[in-house]
Order: C-alpha cells, then sequence, then structure tokens
C-alpha cells in the first residue's frame, strides 16, 4: 500500500489525496488521452493510472490509484517535474471545480447527473499538454490526428523517467521541443501546414499562453484565440483540460454538436441547436455537454464515416 501521507522513498515521491466527495479518476483523465495507442497515457486494471507529463520543472512519471475503500487518490510521481505533478493531483482531478448553481433543464441531463456524479471538470494547469494535440486533431479524422500525435511523440518527446521508462510511457515535447521540429518532419507524420503552423507559432509564444492558468477563463480563451489558427473549437479543448473551464463548449466539432442535440431531441443537428438547447446551462456549459457525452454516448452512426485523407506524405 503506499505511504499514507506526502512522503518521498526511493522509487518516488507520494502523496495521498482525500477529496471528500466521490472522484472517479477514471472518468476524469481520460480527457487527457489522446487515442487508444497515446503513449503518454497507460490505464492498467488494478494498477491505476499512468501520465507522462511536461510539468513546468521537467518531465514526470504519474501514477494515480483510486481507492473508494478509504475514499482516498494515492499519487506518486518519478523525475524533475515530481513535485509539480504531486501538488497538481488535486486540481488534476477536479478538487477545484464548483458546480454549485448548476442545475439540470432536461431530464436526460438529471438522469447523467445522477449516473456520473463523480465526473469532476480537470484543470491539468498544462496549456501547452492540452493544445498542440488539439492543433494536430483540428479538421481531420482522430485516426489521423491519434496517429501523427503518435509519430511525433516517438520522434521528439522522451522516456517517462522512473518506471515509467520500463512501461515505455512517454512524455510529449516541451514548447521549446515543438517549436524547433522542422517542417518535414510534420509531414512525415501526416500533419499538413496548417495545423503544424497553428502548434508552432503557439509554442513559441508558450509563455503567454501557460499565463492562461492565472487569468479568467473568458479572458484566457481571448488569448489562446488571438494565436492564429486557434479558434472556438481549440480554445475550448484546452480550457477543458488545461484550465477546468466549465462553460467551455466544444463549438465546431464533427461529432459533439449531433450527439448532444440527439441526446436531447432525438435529432442529430447542428451547432446553432446545440447553443439553443445548452443556454439554460451558461456558466456549465460544458459540463452539461460531457455530462450527456457520457451518459448518452455517441448517436446511431448512418451512412459513411469521414475517412482520413491520403493527398499526405505517408509516414516512413
Amino acid at each position: 500500500m503506499p505511504p499514507s501521507a506526502d512522503a518521498a522513498d526511493s522509487s518516488g515521491s507520494t502523496r495521498v489525496w482525500r477529496p471528500g466527495r466521490p472522484t472517479a479518476v477514471g472518468l476524469i483523465v481520460s480527457a487527457f488521452r489522446r487515442g487508444g495507442g497515446d503513449p503518454t497515457f497507460q490505464s492498467d486494471r488494478g494498477d491505476g493510472w499512468w501520465l507522462g507529463l511536461p510539468t513546468p520543472q521537467g518531465p514526470a512519471t504519474l501514477r494515480l490509484v483510486q481507492r473508494d475503500d478509504l475514499a482516498e487518490v494515492h499519487a506518486s510521481a518519478w523525475g524533475a517535474g515530481a513535485s509539480w505533478a504531486l501538488d497538481q493531483v488535486p486540481a488534476l482531478l477536479g478538487g477545484e471545480d464548483d458546480d454549485s448553481g448548476f442545475v439540470p433543464h432536461h431530464p436526460q441531463v438529471a438522469s447523467a447527473v445522477r449516473r456520473y456524479a463523480a465526473w469532476r471538470v480537470p484543470k491539468s494547469g498544462l496549456v501547452m499538454h492540452a493544445l498542440v494535440p488539439a492543433a494536430i486533431e483540428q479538421k481531420v479524422t482522430g485516426q489521423e490526428a491519434f496517429g501523427g500525435y503518435r509519430v511525433l511523440v516517438h520522434r521528439f518527446g522522451s522516456r517517462a523517467p522512473g518506471p515509467g521508462e520500463a512501461r515505455k510511457l512517454w512524455v510529449a515535447p516541451s514548447a521549446a521541443e515543438w517549436a524547433a521540429i522542422p517542417s518535414w518532419e510534420w509531414l512525415r507524420a501526416s500533419v499538413d501546414g496548417a495545423r503544424s503552423g497553428t502548434a508552432v507559432r503557439a509554442a513559441r509564444v508558450a509563455g503567454r499562453l501557460e499565463e492562461c492558468t492565472t487569468l479568467s477563463w473568458e479572458d484566457a480563451r481571448a488569448r489562446l484565440r488571438s494565436v492564429p489558427g486557434i479558434g472556438v473549437w481549440t480554445a475550448a479543448e484546452v480550457a477543458q483540460r488545461a484550465l477546468g473551464d466549465p462553460d467551455a463548449v466544444s463549438f465546431g466539432d464533427y461529432h459533439i454538436a449531433k450527439n448532444v442535440t440527439w441526446a436531447l431531441t432525438g435529432e442529430a443537428l447542428g451547432d446553432d441547436e446545440m447553443a439553443e438547447l445548452l443556454e439554460p446551462y451558461r456558466g456549465h456549459r460544458f459540463r452539461a455537454q460531457r455530462l450527456l457525452e457520457l451518459s448518452a454516448g455517441m448517436r446511431p452512426r448512418r451512412g459513411p464515416r469521414m475517412a482520413p485523407r491520403t493527398h499526405l506524405p505517408t509516414r516512413r
């Protein structure tokens, strides 16, 4: 069993967090998984969740184990960023998330609240860690985006420290490392110039963007969108993961509007209709969106799915 309080041992640093309310670690940290093959994320039955994190103090391996019998989360961390990662655990798992004032206006949302009461909006505090994958995912299939991200992490990231290395866990590149990736390497990973340009421009002003964690959510989204190529959707993806923003709706997503409107009305509609349906939840619109996604899942598919593009160079 892990030590009972913030203590260090030869295998790394540890802490125990007692959230004081139900906390579904797996549901919360799944937001940081970029596809089933994400090299920076592992989930093992009985062995917790493992994340490779590029913290401001350096790479870290973070392991989280949920102990429902003790109403605790046991965290262990290794590497230069271990202390920072452990300090961030409560916020990462929604400890700063305030759902007071959130009132279900639809029976579907009320049902989702009951079923997923232990889900919270996470706050990783790592803006670039959320931003670069979101930029890579712009306007392409998940298969293409996740594959490109995986190639780039393997090529320019680093093995996670401590036991992360033996587990073949990776840490994504730092902002400086993202900014230094040559254009042809992005193309070899099937990431076109529009998306790589957004990621590189953001990486070059990473200091300003990381300050978003100290701003209001509205000001943070505005600062993110000041970078060419970062629109409403990308800013929302970052705000949902790095900033703990409960109102950052994923407008412009290929699936989400259809899934949310289908869950509430039985029809797959667009952003305008989703905006109207979620308006009563203003201040908590992402909360409503995510709860519906967790509860209702994906709408039934009809017709062909979006095919991966074939005009980019193949990976070698």
